[in-house]
């Protein structure tokens, strides 16, 4: 049921008396104050299907996990965008716009309210993130089913407005439920984490050969040229064999940024003849569609921070900064709102 206490009345009534224009700039005042604020940043970032719809997901330091403010409302049947400068899709109470219907108002719960409350954050990259609690997506999706069904229980039928969003939520609930089973299961059964290292391995057959290709000349000159104008070393051009330290520079810029596990794997590949020296240059195992083309454009990032850098801190930060180290776990591409 709907919030009766005498401070909900209040700020109903205090809603009430505003003109339409009155509280779409407090709304908006609101929401551009959020911006200023400390925001929550956003550790992991990633996106995820349920059914036909893909979702756009973020888990905050607390570990509050967020589905973005344009994907949930996608999945929601609703293709409405957050007006201009506000971010948000709000009253002025915070009520979003998707549970302001007079006809849902009997199945809102106070849980529900404060559940579907716009959450303001940091992506990683530094911009603005809109979302809401990824648990209300349910919850707002069984409101609309409970309208439903009170409908079809008065009159027989559902109201013609709401039929896109009450198939948009019936669908949800039900591939909601496949992925629980099938959650429930590769838990129980530990297939869980198998099952990651299955995606992780898809993507390393995908970047890697199986055995050696021809040899080609894959680094440019200027990745050796900056390494060594940011060392403070003289260049004096590749026939020279470049200091022990570069090899170790160019797993730590290269290889260990590439992809999740592209290292380990590259190594464990390596053929190696019987003194146990590798038999070629790891760059040789990537496939020609999609592991050199993810080198060249890598080679290309790294060059390009090296350039902007005035000497080797500040080229190693805004390295760990723009392309991170990448782990064994899966880190997949986000997006942002706009």
């Amino acid at each position: 049921m709907s919030d009766s206490s005498p401070q909900s009345l209040g700020g109903a009534a205090r809603a009430k008396a505003l003109s339409k224009e009155e509280r779409s700039e407090i709304a908006k005042r609101a929401a551009m104050a959020r911006w200023t604020a400390d925001l929550p940043i956003a550790d992991f970032e990633g996106t995820f299907r349920i059914g036909s719809v893909e979702l756009a997901a973020a888990v905050l330091r607390d570990e509050t996990r967020i589905i973005t403010q344009a994907t949930f409302l996608r999945a929601l049947g609703r293709s409405r965008s957050p007006k201009a400068g506000t971010g948000v899709l709000s009253t002025v109470d915070e009520l979003p716009f998707f549970l302001q219907a007079e006809v849902l108002k009997p199945f809102i719960t106070n849980e529900l309210i404060e559940s579907t409350k716009p959450i303001f954050y940091r992506t990683r990259k530094g911009g603005k993130g809109v979302g809401y609690n990824a648990k209300s997506l349910k919850w707002v999706a069984e409101t609309y089913l409970q309208f439903r069904d009170a409908s079809l229980k008065e009159n027989g039928k559902i109201p013609k407005r709401y039929e896109g969003m009450i198939t948009a939520a019936d669908t949800l609930i039900r591939a909601l439920a496949e992925v629980g089973i099938v959650a429930l299961v590769d838990e129980a059964t530990g297939f869980q984490e198998v099952r990651q290292r299955h995606a992780l391995q898809e993507i390393l057959d995908a970047f890697l050969l199986k055995e050696l290709a021809a040899w080609a000349k894959r680094f440019p000159d200027d990745f050796y040229k900056e390494i060594y104008r940011l060392r403070g070393w003289e260049w004096r051009g590749r026939r020279f064999n470049p200091p022990q330290a570069v090899a170790g520079y160019t797993n730590d810029f290269v290889y260990e940024r590439l992809a999740p596990g592209i290292r380990e794997e590259l190594e464990n590949r390596m053929p190696k003849g019987e003194t146990g020296k590798k038999k070629g240059k790891l760059h040789q195992l990537l496939t020609e569609d999609i592991g050199h083309p993810a080198l060249a454009q890598h080679l290309h990032a790294v060059i390009t921070l090296m350039k902007a850098s005035r000497n080797w801190g500040q080229f190693k930060l805004m390295l760990d900064t723009a392309l991170p180290k990448r782990g064994s776990t899966l880190q997949l591409p986000f997006v942002e709102e706009e």
